[in-house]
């Protein structure tokens, strides 16, 4: 009920926003939601894991690791990108470097430089088949 579990839904809100012109040099620890519009050297990561929103506007570059539960990409990232539960990668997205998601959806212009590698959800339980034996 109260304080419950939290669910992986994505955050439909933004809490803090890197605006263009600004440039951090440093690693990056947000909770909700995150906009870069300008230019990141540095890891970006949500502490809240499935739940957090990140999203790289066109103008934006970062350069490090991301590590969100959504990630919307519009800009440049050089670096992996770790999308716990889904990535969005819009027609501006330039991507370099390898890319894990659970749910991929890539629209036409998008390019990315590396491995795309799905990731089950960590909840899908792994069911073992047994083979039918005869009597």
């Amino acid at each position: 009920m109260f304080g419950g579990k939290k669910s992986g839904k994505p955050q439909n809100k933004i809490d803090s926003l890197i605006g263009a012109g600004t440039r951090i040099e440093g690693n990056i620890t947000f909770s909700g939601g995150l906009r870069v519009d300008g230019e990141v050297q540095g890891n970006i990561r949500c502490e809240e894991g499935p739940s957090g929103m990140l999203v790289i506007s066109e103008q934006a570059k970062v350069e490090g690791e991301i590590s969100v539960g959504h990630v919307v990409i519009n800009g440049n990232v050089i670096g992996p990108v770790f999308a716990g539960e889904s990535l969005e990668l819009l027609p501006n997205a330039r991507v370099t470097g390898d890319v894990e998601y659970h749910q991929l959806e890539m629209q036409q212009g998008a390019v990315v430089q590396g491995r795309l590698v799905h990731q089950t959800s960590a909840s899908a339980k792994t069911v073992e088949l047994k083979l039918a034996s005869s009597n």
